[in-house]
C-alpha cells in the first residue's frame, strides 16, 4: 500500500464511523478524527512520507511493532498507546480497517456512557 492508499483508506474509515469529527489542531496538514473531542486518529506526512497515528492499546500496538516493519510506536505521541503506520507490503486495506475501528472503540470504550456515541446500524428495533 503507497502512502496516498494509506490516508485515503484510514480517512474513508474514521469518516464512516458515528459522530467523528475532522480538525487541524497542529495546523494545516495534520489531520486530526476525533470522537466526542477525543482524538483516535492522525494522518499526516512525516519527512516526506505520509503516516498515520493511531490509538492502540499498548500489548497490541507491541505485537503490531514486531510483527510490521511499517508500525512503530506512535510519532510524537504516547509510545505506548500510539502507533504510526508507514507505506509499504506489509500493509493492506484490511488492516488499517481493523486499526482505524480498533482505535475509534478504544476512544469510545473510555467516554462515559451518556456521551458514547450511538451506531443504529448496532441496535435492534423493536417490533
Amino acid at each position: 500500500m503507497d502512502g496516498e492508499q494509506l490516508h485515503e483508506v484510514a480517512i474513508r474509515t474514521a469518516t464512516g464511523l458515528p459522530a467523528v469529527r475532522e480538525t487541524e489542531p497542529f495546523g494545516e496538514g495534520a489531520l486530526v478524527y476525533k470522537v466526542v473531542d477525543k482524538m483516535f486518529l492522525m494522518a499526516t506526512v512525516l519527512r516526506g512520507v505520509p503516516i498515520v497515528n493511531l490509538k492502540c492499546a499498548p500489548p497490541h500496538g507491541a505485537a503490531l511493532v514486531r510483527d510490521h516493519d511499517e508500525i512503530s510506536p506512535g510519532w510524537h505521541m504516547n509510545k505506548r498507546h500510539w502507533i504510526a503506520i508507514a507505506p509499504g507490503g506489509g500493509v493492506d486495506e484490511t488492516l488499517v480497517e481493523d486499526l482505524v475501528a480498533n482505535a475509534y472503540d478504544l476512544v469510545v470504550a473510555g467516554l462515559p456512557r451518556a456521551k458514547r456515541p450511538l451506531d443504529p446500524s448496532r441496535c435492534a428495533l423493536p417490533d
